[in-house]
């Protein structure tokens, strides 16, 4: 049993988070971005969390979608190395010009396998919600979502395939399991 005790630096970093994302939303529902955000964070505290890791949870997406390095640096002063450090490990890309697609994925499999098991447990949490997220709005909208994605359809599954089978490697747990049974239902449901 998990008797985590969440103090102020978690309140804290629940205000950072929904100030630094508030005029964000969901790519495909338009719901506000905070969303997301908190349903990583309850899946990763329901993963057993450390209070640092929910405040990464929290703050996963911060440097990448709202100002690169100086929120990187904001972070590391407001929160510390170890939320910092997790972060690091779940972020694509912090300096523009943004990378191709390709190349930012196969850099974050590649980061993922050697990952600390509390980078893990925060991507785990991202990509199985985001994955819910997906097939959800796939089975509301149908084959139209695909256009949201510049990738398209085909290397966005081939992108969570390959998740699962990092995943897979690394550990096995609920959520591997989750994530595993809703990419697999994405791709049955849109063959590549």
């Amino acid at each position: 049993m998990n008797s985590l005790k969440l103090t102020q630096r978690f309140e804290s970093a629940l205000v950072y988070a929904t100030r630094l994302h508030a005029n964000q939303t969901r790519k495909i529902s338009g719901v506000p971005y905070i969303s997301h955000l908190l349903s990583v964070t309850a899946l990763v505290l329901e993963g057993g969390a450390t209070e640092e890791e929910a405040i990464a949870a929290l703050l996963h997406d911060a440097v990448e979608d709202q100002g690169g390095k100086p929120i990187r640096e904001d972070i590391r002063q407001l929160f510390g190395e170890t939320v910092l450090a997790i972060i690091d490990g779940c972020t694509e890309w912090d300096t523009p010009p943004k990378p191709p697609w390709q190349e930012r994925k196969q850099h974050y499999l590649n980061n993922l396998r050697s990952a600390s098991p509390s980078v893990r447990l925060v991507s785990l949490a991202d990509k199985l919600h985001n994955s819910r997220s997906l097939l959800a709005d796939w089975q509301q909208h149908g084959d139209v979502i695909w256009t949201n994605f510049s990738a398209g359809r085909e290397k966005t599954l081939w992108f969570y395939q390959s998740l699962v089978q990092v995943y897979q490697q690394t550990g096995s747990d609920w959520m591997t399991q989750e994530i595993e049974r809703v990419v697999n239902q994405l791709c049955q449901e849109n063959p590549a």
